[in-house]
């Protein structure tokens, strides 16, 4: 494994500072930094942008990010006991890794960070889907973030790019290709991570779009995708027969048959949809 910076081997670092990894934080370690390097360089150009990592752990994937020329790393870690790693890798590199101790879900990033923005994360599986949520569906779009690169349990990142008939497809997807470009651009096998985890990983990149692919009220679309896939076996005017008395009218308006089931439904038809609804 060839060196990307001055600093010492990831084991060695864990060995170090005693980071065995924790199943209660959602920690699985990938270690290698040809691969971590690898997947900073997914996110494109960082050259001149910041960069959200969330989990960064003992740091190898925030290494990767700083020696791919990212002007400034915020971390955020929740795990106190990488904190000292961490710190070693902000020394190494002067006034461009910030580490922010705490929770994700309850930090607000954007007081220390600089447009333009990506994120680029391992993220702890126990988390990642609700932050991904949370990315998707800010209060104003276009959203902070230039793009999002992140690694996901494989059948997560399935779901987020899976086409309608598809039984991966379902809400997440619907929320992430409305807003985003979003393609899996590398997959990494169990055995890639410290302690291997017993399924697959991958990674998606996701791009946002400066408005959403079609015109929709954020509140409405995301409700009715919500019940239709709720109840995915249901036909649809079964499904979605509590979101208005006269709900067949408005499938058939939409162009939507009412005995459709949701995983049939394109992003575009239930764009439609939400704008009969709002109608």
């Amino acid at each position: 494994m060839s060196a990307i910076d001055a600093l010492p081997p990831l084991r060695e670092v864990i060995a170090t500072h005693g980071l065995s990894a924790r199943k209660s934080l959602g920690q699985n370690f990938l270690l290698d930094l040809n691969l971590t390097a690898k997947i900073a360089r997914q996110a494109g150009d960082l050259t001149g942008a910041d960069v959200l990592e969330v989990g960064p752990g003992p740091g190898g994937l925030t290494r990767g990010l700083l020696a791919e020329g990212a002007r400034r790393v915020l971390a955020i870690e929740k795990d106190e006991r990488c904190l000292p790693a961490l710190t070693e890798i902000a020394q190494a590199y002067p006034g461009r890794l910030q580490v922010l101790s705490g929770d994700a879900l309850e930090i607000d990033p954007l007081a220390h960070l600089t447009p333009p923005i990506h994120v680029v994360a391992n993220l702890p599986y126990n988390v990642g889907t609700e932050l991904l949520t949370r990315w998707l569906d800010p209060p104003d779009w276009p959203p902070f973030w230039q793009s999002l690169t992140l690694m996901f349990q494989r059948e997560v990142a399935e779901r987020i790019v899976a086409r309608p008939g598809s039984k991966a497809y379902g809400r997440l997807s619907v929320l992430a290709q409305w807003r985003t470009d979003a393609r899996i651009v590398m997959e990494l096998p169990p055995e890639a991570f410290t302690p291997p985890p017993k399924i697959r990983s991958a990674v998606v990149h996701l791009t946002r779009l400066e408005e959403p692919r079609y015109p929709a009220d954020p509140a409405v679309l995301f409700r009715i995708v919500a019940a239709a896939f709720n109840q995915r076996r249901k036909m649809l005017r079964a499904a979605l027969k509590g979101q208005a008395p006269d709900i067949e009218d408005r499938l058939v308006a939409a162009g939507i048959k009412p005995t459709q089931r949701a995983e049939e439904i394109s992003v575009e038809q239930f764009c439609a949809l939400a704008r009969q609804m709002s109608g």
